[in-house]
């Protein structure tokens, strides 16, 4: 082997050869655009031939008989003649007999259906059963996208912008109204996070429980199949994915709307963690008005019973805000009651501060600044003392935890969290050396410890 010979770089593997076939009218055409230039961008190459693909992709019409029996008859053209088919269009989305998909009817060997419009879960599908070889020479940015966490854990943001005008919150004025993200494109993200390694996946929106109020809850496609825009199904499908890959799903930002009490039998198997990030904000029903938030804090009492009847092992998480305009002692005495019946696990409280646009800044009331930090103060005594309590019922306990670090593999101790502590917000388990010398763990890997005390807002474990 020659010197130039070991200088040279490697050869890249060949790219994908995708097969396309696109029925129907300009609408479709252009859908066709989208999705090849897609595939051109991601560097894959075309066929011009079904035997000559890696896959084929073909785009239907489903408008009237004929167009139905010409995207058919070339579904199965492409099925014999190359025999891995990604179906989209009009004709995806059509229904068969006894309510069943038309195209899965048909042909139920086909890779994937998705209706029309639907680039990513396309893209999605094509990157399952086709996956371009990685080049380090041309593919800068991973599959998973550039992260600026851990690799071990990673957020999913599944919506933005909110339909909510509280009264101190400005976040509408800037980001809008609630816009969902397609349910297929935001479970192609979560498959390409775990894929990738992610261990723990943390849902974040302004409001996590109304994703798909926007579009009605519309009906998308994900590997093929119909799944609706809602929270429910997208926590069954996210826990279906985590389960794969042996990894939590941790939901935040969750109003505590009716369909919520769905989520709790996925919680007290496991599927999506036991912790519920949940705004409540205050507790006194005048306040709550003046904030003009949703529900009341009996009503949020009543849910609170009602969830860790359901799922004894649920932690609730939330925020405060002390002092908001308008505040007598009594109302903020009623939170104080409010959180040591609530029994709330993790706590943060703010005191009101008025924030350029908002509306509470016209509010009759406005507390002294020293009072507000004062109510701060009394209610984060409130919240701790609460907190420490049950941190100290976990005493003897033993406990997943997820390794955030590990130096000398763990030998040395090393630091991680439990289902009850997420990222940087709550507290975290301080790992002691192992009893066993052959006990080792890394960052990113699970493993299980026991709880031998309690400091501040952390846990203390030995690994086992």
């Amino acid at each position: 082997m020659t010197q130039d010979t070991l200088a040279r770089p490697p050869a890249a593997t060949a790219a994908p050869k995708i097969g396309f076939v696109s029925l129907g009218c300009p609408k479709a055409l252009t859908d066709s655009e989208l999705i090849l230039t897609q595939l051109r961008a991601e560097g894959y190459d075309t066929s011009k031939t079904f035997a000559g693909a890696d896959l084929v992709i073909v785009n239907t019409c489903g408008f009237i008989d004929d167009a139905v029996k010409e995207s058919l008859d070339t579904i199965g053209e492409a099925l014999a003649e190359n025999g891995k088919v990604i179906v989209t269009g009009c004709l995806g989305a059509k229904a068969g007999e006894g309510g069943g998909n038309l195209v899965r009817q048909m042909h139920p060997s086909v890779l994937a259906v998705t209706g029309p419009h639907a680039t990513q879960e396309v893209m999605d599908a094509v990157h399952r059963h086709s996956p371009k070889p990685h080049d380090p020479f041309v593919d800068l940015v991973p599959a998973q996208g550039v992260k600026l966490t851990p690799r071990h854990y990673a957020y999913l943001k599944i919506s933005e912008g909110c339909n909510h005008r509280c009264s101190f919150c400005i976040i509408p004025s800037m980001r809008g109204d609630l816009v969902s993200r397609p349910i297929g494109e935001v479970l192609g993200e979560a498959q390409r996070l775990f894929q990738a390694g992610v261990k723990e996946l943390l849902v974040i929106s302004q409001d996590t429980s109304a994703y798909g109020v926007d579009v009605k809850f519309r009906t998308g496609f994900w590997d093929g199949r119909p799944v609706k825009t809602h929270m429910t199904d997208l926590c069954e499908k996210l826990a279906e994915l985590a389960a794969q890959h042996g990894a939590w799903v941790r939901l935040h930002y969750v109003y505590p709307y009716p369909h919520v009490d769905q989520i709790l039998p996925l919680m007290a198997s496991g599927a999506i963690l036991p912790y519920l990030d949940v705004p409540f904000q205050h507790s006194h029903p005048e306040v709550l008005k003046r904030m003009k938030r949703p529900a009341n804090g009996e009503k949020n009492l009543e849910r609170l019973q009602r969830w860790r009847e359901a799922c004894p092992e649920i932690v609730i998480r939330s925020t405060f805000i002390a002092g908001f305009p308008g505040e007598t002692e009594d109302q903020f005495e009623h939170l104080l009651d409010f959180m040591r019946e609530a029994q709330i696990d993790r706590a943060g409280c703010f005191a009101y501060s008025a924030v350029a646009g908002a509306t509470a800044n016209d509010l009759p009331g406005m507390l002294p600044t020293a009072l507000r930090e004062e109510r701060r103060a009394r209610f984060m005594e409130v919240a701790e003392s609460v907190s420490a309590a049950k941190l100290q019922r976990r005493i003897g306990a033993t406990m997943q935890v997820l390794v955030d670090s590990a130096p000398a593999l763990g030998r040395k101790g090393g630091v991680g969290r439990s289902y009850a502590d997420a990222p940087e917000i709550d507290g975290s388990v301080k790992l002691l050396p192992p009893e066993k010398a052959s006990k080792t763990f890394k960052v990113g890997e699970f493993t299980r410890v026991k709880i031998v005390g309690a400091q501040g807002h952390d846990l203390v474990g030995v690994p086992i």
